[in-house]
C-alpha cells in the first residue's frame, strides 16, 4: 500500500480536507526510476486546484481512480482500444528519448516504458503534482528506463529538440486555453525535427451519437475546458509551424480523436 493510499483509507476525512488547497514544492521521488528537480519550487495551476482537486488533487483521488476497470468505464470501454492506438502509432521498439506529458491512470505508462525498454531508449515522464509522480513510480517496475520529473508542461524545464517523440494522452481537454496553447508550444519545441508529437482525447461525436447531448452537460460541469476540443480541433492551438504535416482517426463515433504532427 503507498502512502497516498493509506491516507485515503485513513479515518476522519471531511469535506473540508477535501476542498481544494494550493500545492506546491519538489518531488522526493527515491528509487533508480525518479528523478526530482532539486531547489525548484513548482506551483500548481489554477485550474487544477479549481476544477481537478477531485481527480487528481487530492490523495483520496488515487485511491479512487487508480482502478483500470473505472478508467476503461469513464471512457465507456475504450481504454484499451485508445491506449492501443497510441502505442501502435508510437511503435513497438522505442529507442532514443521518449516524452510522457503528464502522468495519467491505468496501465498506459507501463506499457509505453516496457516498448522503451526494448529499444533500449529512456522515458520521461512530467507532471506538476508530486502526488501523481510518486503514485506512478509505485506503479513501474523498479527497472523502469524512466525518469519523473517535476514540473508544469506549459513550462518544460527541458532543452530544445531534446526528444524524438511525444505522447499527451487525455491531457489537452483538462487545460484552459491559454494553458493549452503554451503546453503544444513547449512539446513542439522539445520534440526534434523528424519526430513525432501523438495526442489521444476527446472530440466532437457524430450527429447521430447519443453521447453528443447525454455527455455534454456532463463535462461542462465536470470538466469545464473539454467542449473546447468539441468546438474546434487541436491544431487551434498548435504553433503555426505545426498546423501542417498532421492527421486525425476517430474513434468510437467520433467522441475521441487520435492526433499525430510529425515535427
Amino acid at each position: 500500500m503507498t502512502q497516498a493510499q493509506s491516507t485515503s483509507r485513513s479515518e476522519g476525512i471531511s469535506l473540508r480536507q477535501m476542498l481544494p488547497g494550493a500545492i506546491a514544492g519538489t518531488t522526493s521521488l527515491a528509487g533508480p526510476i525518479a528523478e526530482s528537480q532539486p531547489g525548484r519550487n513548482i506551483k500548481t495551476p489554477h485550474y487544477l486546484t479549481a476544477h481537478y482537486w477531485w481527480a487528481y488533487v487530492h490523495p483520496r483521488a488515487i485511491w479512487i481512480f487508480e482502478r483500470q476497470w473505472l478508467v476503461n468505464l469513464i471512457l465507456w470501454g475504450n481504454y484499451p482500444r485508445l491506449r492501443n492506438a497510441a502505442m501502435a502509432e508510437l511503435g513497438d521498439v522505442l529507442p532514443g528519448t521518449t516524452l510522457q506529458v503528464a502522468c495519467v491512470y491505468g496501465d498506459l505508462t507501463g506499457e509505453l516504458s516496457s516498448r522503451v525498454a526494448a529499444g533500449g531508449g529512456r522515458l520521461d515522464i512530467v507532471d506538476v503534482l508530486p502526488l501523481q509522480l510518486e503514485n506512478l513510480r509505485n506503479k513501474l517496475p523498479s527497472g523502469a528506463p524512466a525518469r519523473l520529473l517535476a514540473m508544469d508542461s506549459a513550462e518544460l524545464k527541458l532543452a530544445d529538440a531534446s526528444y524524438d517523440r511525444a505522447l499527451l494522452f487525455f491531457l489537452l481537454h483538462e487545460q484552459p486555453a491559454a494553458h493549452r496553447e503554451r503546453t503544444l508550444s513547449e512539446v513542439f519545441r522539445v520534440v526534434r525535427p523528424g519526430g513525432e508529437i501523438v495526442i489521444v482525447d476527446y472530440a466532437l461525436p457524430r450527429r447521430w451519437h447519443p453521447l453528443r447531448y447525454l455527455w455534454r452537460p456532463l463535462l461542462a460541469a465536470l470538466e469545464p475546458f473539454a467542449l473546447d476540443l468539441w468546438r474546434d480541433e487541436i491544431v487551434r492551438w498548435l504553433p503555426a509551424a505545426a498546423r501542417t504535416g498532421w492527421r486525425k482517426q476517430s474513434f468510437f463515433g467520433g467522441l475521441y480523436q487520435k492526433v499525430v504532427i510529425k515535427r
